[in-house]
């Protein structure tokens, strides 16, 4: 690698930083390339990216962040797991470290919260920012709903009486 690739890896590194909501550090200890595929498929299904950089321009890469304490982490064959989603690439890690024991959790950070392996677990265990619109939407809805149920109970009712006097009246004309 040149130095003009140096520079543009840094660059691009340093923009991914300064966008996202979570960064989490992971050690591949020799990762097949199938298994490192199925770990970018789940990341990218999940609106996360996996990429393993090298620790030197990642360290650069972290200056003017507000994950620059990362840099004690990036040791040994790491990978970086990044989601503007905090929690949607430390779901993805934890998830597939259960299954990998190639894989494991170094820790991560959230803006400047830096988070050891324990905090990544527990951030894994939080609903995603999907699940917890939904959430509100559905409490916006419920309203709603309840109250046209309420509303439409009375008239129900009211055809339900009214039917059963026309069946009355009926059996009454037939009898």
């Amino acid at each position: 690698m040149d130095r003009a690739q140096k520079t543009e890896l840094v660059a691009e590194l340093n923009r991914t930083f300064a966008e996202v909501g979570a960064v989490i550090v992971t050690r591949n200890l020799g990762m097949t390339v199938a298994q490192s595929t199925k770990l970018r498929n789940a990341m990218r299904e999940a609106g996360a990216s996996y990429k393993v950089s090298k620790n030197k321009l990642a360290k650069i890469a972290l200056d003017g962040t507000d994950y620059l304490s990362l840099g004690d982490m990036l040791t040994g064959p790491v990978g970086l797991a990044t989601s503007v989603d905090p929690v949607a690439a430390a779901k993805v890690a934890v998830e597939f470290a259960k299954t990998n024991d190639k894989f494991e959790i170094v820790g991560g950070a959230m803006g400047a919260t830096v988070l050891d392996v324990d905090g990544v677990k527990a951030l894994a265990t939080m609903p995603s920012l999907d699940e917890l619109r939904a959430k509100i939407i559905g409490l916006l809805v419920a309203p709603a709903t309840k109250l046209a149920t309420i509303t439409q109970a009375p008239a129900a009712q009211l055809a339900r009486v009214l039917q059963a006097y026309a069946d009355k009246d009926k059996e009454a004309a037939d009898a």
